[in-house]
């Protein structure tokens, strides 16, 4: 299937989600994501809820995060140039909603992409070897290349991996791990 299609098909399998099944599906994916070993670092980039996309609710994270003293990391995106500029979420960073539905940063101290140890990336589908699909404009693929070798990638998924590779290229940069309501699956 061609990443057009998968695009497609996972935006329809969201629209048919319950807010009540979002919720839990989250919720599911957070815990889960207590197994994966990364809680020894330091910075971690988390992606904020597009509500209006049916995203993994990502604020049981942001707690989770915070209730280990971690540095959480979000972003704020530049549509002209496809790329994010990365800011230090702390509880006085004033947010707004972007024209495109992204709960963005309004200011706050910038942090290089070189400093992330983890970054959590949205997505609509992904592999068994860790290939994704996501909204199509290569923002996580530009971020991703900028930031270190050892960065860890792990995507959040309400869905299972296609049973199919993935279309990829050069430039698609691959998970380490996908966290969904049902476990863990490393690359």
């Amino acid at each position: 299937m061609e990443k057009k299609e998968l695009r497609q098909k996972y935006k329809a399998l969201r629209a048919a989600l319950h807010p009540d099944e979002i919720a839990d599906m989250s919720m599911a994916i957070a815990n889960n994501l207590l197994r994966v070993n990364v809680w020894q670092k330091t910075y971690f980039h988390l992606f904020l809820t597009m509500e209006n996309q049916k995203e993994v609710h990502t604020d049981s994270i942001q707690h989770i995060l915070w209730g280990r003293d971690k540095e959480i990391v979000v972003s704020k995106s530049d549509f002209e140039s496809h790329t994010l500029t990365h800011y230090l979420l702390s509880e006085s960073t004033r947010l707004a909603i972007s024209p495109f539905g992204i709960p963005e940063p309004v200011d706050g101290i910038e942090v290089p992409s070189t400093k992330l140890d983890v970054v959590f990336v949205p997505l609509l589908a992904f592999d068994s070897k860790g290939h994704r699909v996501g909204y199509g404009k290569g923002f996580y693929d530009r971020f991703l290349a900028a930031c270190r070798p050892d960065v860890i990638k792990i995507g959040l998924s309400f869905f299972e991996a296609e049973t199919q590779e993935i279309p990829h290229n050069d430039t698609d940069i691959p998970l380490d791990y996908c966290v969904t309501p049902n476990g863990i699956i490393s690359f």
